[in-house]
């Protein structure tokens, strides 16, 4: 099944050290917290939350990003971990999820697909958008 979202994220902490052995390269972890902007509820029931934990490792803004997001639904959680890379000129990040897990009526799930990360209008605000498709397994 195909799916479609869109989600505002808001950093709740964010620790970056420096490692210089070149001019402004970082590593970060960032911890987010979102609420979607367009979803559509599906077998699991409303959306309730959305927290990820993502690692940066950047040079001059630009770098490869990994990371894990737990969705939280009424009747059911999702987990999935997620890879991509920042670029600082368009200033997007674009890159692939994968499901990992799924509880309550998301037991058994599976599903990958891509994301876009752009800034939002507000400082520490990000907007996600990710499509992919999923597939749940028969109910028993």
């Amino acid at each position: 099944m195909e799916r479609k979202a869109k989600y505002r994220l808001m950093v709740t902490r964010r620790e970056m050290l420096y490692v210089h052995d070149e001019f402004d390269h970082t590593l970060m972890l960032v911890e987010m917290e979102g609420e979607p902007i367009e979803y559509q509820p599906g077998v699991a029931g409303k959306f309730v939350s959305r927290r990820s934990v993502t690692f940066h490792d950047r040079i001059r803004g630009n770098g490869p990003m990994q990371g894990y997001a737990v969705t939280t639904f009424e009747y059911g959680t999702l987990y999935s971990k997620f890879e991509g890379h920042r670029d600082v000129e368009s200033k997007l990040t674009k890159g692939t999820w994968t499901i990992y897990k799924g509880l309550g009526k998301l037991a058994g799930i599976t599903g990958s697909g891509s994301f876009t990360v752009t800034p939002g209008e507000r400082d520490r605000e990000y907007i996600l958008e990710i499509e992919g498709e999923y597939e749940l397994p028969e109910a028993q």
